[in-house]
């Protein structure tokens, strides 16, 4: 595959400070067109090397009655090679016409859709096109849009509509060039219901409008994928001056309760990597249906709300959405193939965050329980599988597939292992450039490489085969340099663990000052030996401490999973209930692949996925489906 770099450098280089959320970054627009160039992107109908998108003017209007968006989005292109025609990419979109810039009505043509691409729109243009226009609506079962009813709401009383573009979603609710590869500026109007509040990935005001109608402004590029839109009963809480918390009025005080130490991550990540190019940094609560953790829309991550444990033991979402500001935000991916640039250096840059804030043990613990998840994911693919390669080969897939701890965990412990081989200082210094000196611009694996031999290795052959950064990213499992990790913390609920599997009372077991991560070690451990803890054993454990009606989802997942494996059917109405409010793929998927193992099990997923589905999003059904044997 041919690849080659594309870039927006939109500020003096090295200077990330001059990001400023009200400029306009750069003042050579011409230069930025000049030096902008495009990858191959197997996932778009597009060709940006022909001509290619560099803002965006939507106008919605939202219509909970139809479950539709109607309106139009004007694209303002560049023409690089005076082609007569624009291809975008679509999905199930009703497009009535489209105009160019004096407003003569242009031809187009709609292709026949594929699985998950959609259809290519072609549009006919002029070489001396500036501006095209298409007037639109989109379909009721648009895969971006999630249409609550006030009953799957928090509130109960008002519909609720968000949206999840990543990673070919876009194109089913904006026409739009939909790869990571190609940024673009916006500016947005929405219009919805007067008693609801609009939200994007842009600037957004904190209260209600009178009216419905919100304005927006995204002056930063973006790629597609980070075009977000939510609507429904809000209120804001400021936790400082440059960041806050929305959610319904019912969740909005626990939520800001919750994330109350969110001002405290964005200093400590600022310390780190530099400044916070983006303005502000909100994060929205979205109902339970929402199939992620988190997304790192810009200027307001979207959230699950099954990380309000009360506790404040789930943040560490908060810092990986946080860290995508740097790594994915603001150095993209140029194509899917190479995710793991995005989530790699995210969950390593979260981690740091969590170090900083919360001691070196606590960050430990996450770390070895992700080390656990990733080896269970290995196996699960096979150690010599293609899809453990941190570069992806996605030809012919789904891009949602190369959704995994591959490109998150494999991704973070190579860089862990990089930091080991030259120490913190220099990879430190190392990754302040890497994000200032590439910021606003996508990022491939093979420019990627270069950069790390010309900035880093610098032509020493020794640190080179220490590195092994050829296994990494281009071989199967994990190669023979991966961090060792251990945690004092979690051998205490190892220990924990293995007293009960050999036959201590569960009241016996000396909980005091754990955290949610020692519970998940210990369960984690005494499901590995499900098959010799009897299911008088697993009630006793739920005698002592209530892990059925535990209000941690993280906890819950783990439960549940040990309960199935020892056929503990009074968790089973707690677990069902679990299954249809929540929206979650992390824990729909273990727990229904559980269910899936035995006749009877099976038998209780029909019933409940039959349920539930009609609450979930395409992300979490396209998955579960497959899982469950859906209609077959």
């Amino acid at each position: 595959m041919k690849i080659l770099k594309q870039y927006i450098p939109l500020f003096v280089a090295g200077i990330l400070a001059a990001c400023s959320p009200n400029s306009q970054q750069g003042s050579d627009e011409q230069e930025q067109k000049d030096e902008q160039m495009t990858s191959h992107d197997i996932h778009s109908y597009s060709h940006p090397a022909e001509a290619v998108i560099t803002h965006l003017n939507l106008d919605l209007t939202v219509s909970f009655e139809n479950k539709t968006l109607e309106g139009s989005a004007e694209l303002d292109i560049e023409n690089k090679t005076g082609v007569n025609e624009i291809i975008l990419d679509s999905r199930d979109l009703n497009i009535t016409k489209v105009i160019l810039d004096n407003g003569e009505e242009t031809t187009f043509n709609i292709a026949e859709p594929q699985p998950y691409l959609g259809s290519a729109l072609t549009i006919a243009i002029k070489p001396n096109t500036k501006k095209v226009k298409v007037f639109y609506s989109t379909s009721p079962n648009a895969a971006a849009l999630q249409w609550l009813s006030p009953e799957q709401t928090a509130g109960k009383k008002q519909p609720f509509l968000f949206t999840q573009s990543q990673a070919v979603l876009a194109r089913t609710w904006i026409p739009l060039q939909d790869s990571p590869g190609i940024k673009f500026t916006y500016n947005a109007t929405v219009r919805c219901p007067k008693e609801l509040m609009a939200l994007m990935s842009a600037e957004n005001q904190t209260s209600r409008s009178k009216d419905g109608i919100y304005h927006f402004s995204m002056p930063q590029p973006i790629p597609s994928y980070l075009m977000a839109l939510a609507v429904g009963d809000l209120e804001f809480r400021e936790l400082s001056d440059n960041s806050g918390v929305f959610a319904e009025p019912t969740l909005v005080e626990k939520a800001a309760w919750e994330f109350a130490e969110m001002p405290q991550m964005i200093s400590s990540a600022e310390e780190l990597y530099g400044p916070y190019a983006w303005g502000r940094y909100d994060v929205l609560v979205l109902p339970p249906s929402f199939p992620f953790g988190g997304m790192e829309n810009p200027r307001i991550t979207f959230a699950t709300p099954t990380i309000i444990a009360g506790d404040r033991s789930l943040v560490a979402l908060i810092a990986h959405e946080l860290a995508h500001s740097w790594s994915g935000n603001l150095v993209t991916n140029a194509t899917w193939n190479d995710f793991w640039l995005n989530e790699g250096f995210t969950v390593y840059f979260e981690t740091r965050i969590m170090e900083k804030i919360y001691g070196k043990n606590y960050a430990d613990m996450l770390t070895l329980l992700s080390l656990m998840d990733l080896k269970e994911t290995i196996t699960e693919m096979g150690d010599t599988s293609r899809d453990t390669h941190l570069y992806l080969d996605l030809e012919g897939k789904d891009p949602d597939d190369g959704v995994t701890d591959i490109a998150y965990e494999k991704g973070r412990f190579f860089l862990t292992s990089i930091e080991n081989a030259v120490g913190r200082e220099r990879w430190d210094q190392f990754l302040n450039k890497y994000f200032t000196s590439n910021a606003w611009r996508t990022m491939d694996t093979k420019t990627f490489i270069e950069y790390l031999e010309t900035e880093l290795i610098k032509g020493d052959k020794e640190l080179r085969n220490t590195i092994n950064y050829e296994a990494w990213i281009y071989g199967p499992g994990l190669p023979s340099n991966c961090p060792v990790i251990t945690s004092s913390e979690l051998e205490k609920a190892e220990a924990a663990s293995q007293a009960f599997i050999g036959g201590a009372t569960a009241s016996s077991i000396d909980t005091s000052g754990w955290t949610t991560h020692h519970w998940l070690y210990f369960l984690r451990k005494a499901g590995e030996s499900a098959q010799t803890i009897t299911t008088e054993r697993v009630a006793e454990l739920d005698k002592a401490f209530d892990l059925t009606n535990s209000g941690n989802s993280e906890i819950q997942c783990e439960w549940y999973q040990l309960a199935i494996l020892n056929n503990y059917e009074k968790a089973y109405p707690a677990m069902e209930s679990f299954l249809i409010h929540v929206g979650r793929r992390k824990f729909l998927k273990p727990i229904y692949t559980a269910l899936m193992k035995t006749p009877e099990g099976s038998k209780l997923a029909t019933s409940i996925y039959a349920k539930a589905r009609p609450g979930y999003h395409t992300v979490s059904i396209q998955t579960l489906d497959a899982i469950t044997k859906y209609g077959k």
